[in-house]
């Protein structure tokens, strides 16, 4: 990732990304299994750059648990960029969706470090907890597709999120890890809102 925002909105770019890493309430499916032993994808070049935390990426739920969880925390609360950046393959890529004031939709792009440098500041003076609310997998050998229904706080305890919408998290497994390979959100907004089939179980 929101006006004003990442895993937030076009104009701060923040990821919106959903916030607990240990909350998965309400998936809309189960996650999916697994990649097969025999991979059908090399690892990514630069895989020894940035050295990841086993559980990170060891499963499904630990990799999208922690995409969320490195973008938040309370204001001023340096955020564990090398962290985010051993979640990311070195072609990964960051998108967010928002529309502009003539009525078009504009897409921006964004590299890791994009992300960081454009975000860094606003973190400095806002708090910003992401959690998921919601997910669906869809998943073919060792590639997986997961929809991530965000929702965004300014504190973890606030009783209801400033934002919601969709995280696109595309991620591939090379046989030894998960490797984020790009994610692309989009906010829900006036004109656009979250289908029930997103939203969280009762």
């Amino acid at each position: 990732m929101r006006k004003g925002y990442w895993m937030g909105a076009v104009a701060a770019i923040a990821l919106a990304l959903g916030g607990a890493a240990n909350a998965q309430p309400g998936q809309v499916q189960p996650a999916a299994p697994q990649a097969a032993a025999a991979p059908a994808v090399a690892a990514p070049a630069a895989a020894a750059v940035v050295g990841a935390r086993p559980a990170d990426v060891a499963t499904i739920d630990g990799i999208v648990a922690a995409l969320y969880d490195v973008i938040s925390g309370p204001a001023g609360q340096p955020r564990d960029w090398d962290r985010m950046r051993s979640l990311f393959a070195p072609e990964g890529r960051l998108m967010a969706v928002g529309a502009r004031p003539e009525g078009v939709y504009a897409l921006r792009t964004m590299t890791v470090d994009d992300y960081i440098s454009r975000n860094a500041k606003a973190f400095a003076t806002m708090g910003f907890f992401e959690r998921e609310a919601a997910r669906s997998t869809e998943a073919f050998g060792q590639i997986v597709h997961v929809f991530s229904t965000y929702e965004s706080r300014h504190a973890p305890g606030d009783a209801e999120p400033f934002q919601r919408g969709i995280n696109s998290i595309q991620l591939v497994n090379d046989g030894k890890r998960w490797w984020i390979i790009n994610v692309l959100w989009r906010a829900e907004d006036a004109s656009l809102r979250l289908p029930e089939r997103y939203l969280p179980r009762q």
